[in-house]
């Protein structure tokens, strides 16, 4: 879709969304906390420069940068021409292309790959995977930094509320640890099977919980009622559940590349459309929502750009590069 056009699509959608603002204004209104959170950040969009440009490209990659196969928790591993383009557009003129997501590392090299980065001789990719908690360059895979906790009593709290949840731990490099096979295309890599117990026996940088037959919201209500604690999650799109050492998010994971670039969060252009980006989209200079986010993500973000299926993230890269 050509950049006039997009901008068209987008200038029609915000004037739907319009009739709904008041309501939503007194919604942010009646919680402090989030009163207090919209302030901060007004403040802060209002200090940024004119003539602001990303220093670092922060990309989720599921819904993002890549389709979501529909009628499953998958998304295709094709790459549009377009996004490609705009990605490397954005890189051969200076910005730090970040990859971001849930996956784990060795499921993450495959979109750069997809991206052709980086061309021969060039520094390597920074890559934040597992939802923060571990941090490689690329090529080749090397992990520089990784948050390990006990996920023992959260999934022994969790399996005895859900007690048909598929539970699977990574195996860095390898595949996945997992107590039953999780529905078709939703992991990579070698699959090995092994009771609860042992998949939680010593510390791990994230465990993942599923249940084909829940949802979303059931998870989430399963979370407030069973009180996890000393661990950080995010429910997706479906019931899955990520587990996650207590303070760690993407936005923890891209603070130490941030740190390690000399930059800072202001310099950062966020892009996802998850419940797992909302800590991302708080943090950086810029958050922007893909279209087919659900309204939690379309609220956090300062910005809305097409869906998925629309090369939103194209469009978005394009306003910059």
């Amino acid at each position: 879709m050509a950049s006039s056009e997009a901008d068209d699509v987008l200038d029609e959608r915000a004037g739907d969304r319009r009739a709904n603002d008041r309501e939503a204004d007194d919604r942010r209104a009646s919680d402090p906390r989030r009163a207090r959170r919209l302030r901060r950040r007004a403040a802060a969009r209002g200090g940024m420069p004119a003539d602001w440009r990303p220093k670092v490209i922060a990309l989720d990659i599921d819904g993002t940068l890549l389709k979501w196969v529909e009628g499953t928790g998958a998304t295709s591993e094709v790459m549009t021409e377009a996004v490609k383009e705009a990605v490397r557009r954005a890189y051969d003129a200076g910005a730090h292309i970040v990859l971001a997501s849930g996956r784990s590392p060795h499921g993450m090299t495959r979109v750069a790959d997809l991206l052709d980065l980086p061309r021969d001789g060039e520094d390597r990719l920074w890559i934040v995977a597992s939802n923060g908690a571990v941090i490689v360059r690329y090529p080749p895979l090397d992990v520089v930094h990784e948050e390990l906790f006990d996920a023992g009593p959260a999934v022994r709290a969790i399996m005895a509320d859900q007690p048909s949840a598929l539970v699977a731990v990574e195996e860095r490099g390898v595949g996945y640890r997992l107590n039953d096979h999780f529905p078709p295309g939703e992991l990579s890599g070698e699959m090995t099977l092994v009771d609860v117990e042992e998949l939680v026996k010593e510390p791990v940088s994230r465990v993942i919980i599923r249940n084909p037959a829940a949802s979303a919201e059931e998870f989430m209500e399963m979370g407030r009622r069973i009180g996890l604690q000393g661990i950080s999650y995010v429910v997706g799109w479906t019931a899955w559940l990520d587990l996650t050492p207590i303070g760690v998010s993407k936005a923890s994971g891209l603070s130490y590349v941030v740190d390690q670039l000399g930059l800072e969060p202001s310099d950062v252009l966020a892009i996802g459309d998850g419940r797992n980006d909302l800590e991302m989209f708080a943090w950086a200079g810029r958050s922007v929502a893909m279209g087919q986010s659900i309204p939690e993500v379309l609220e956090a973000a300062d910005a809305v750009t097409l869906s998925v299926e629309e090369d939103g993230a194209a469009v978005e890269i394009s306003r910059w590069f």
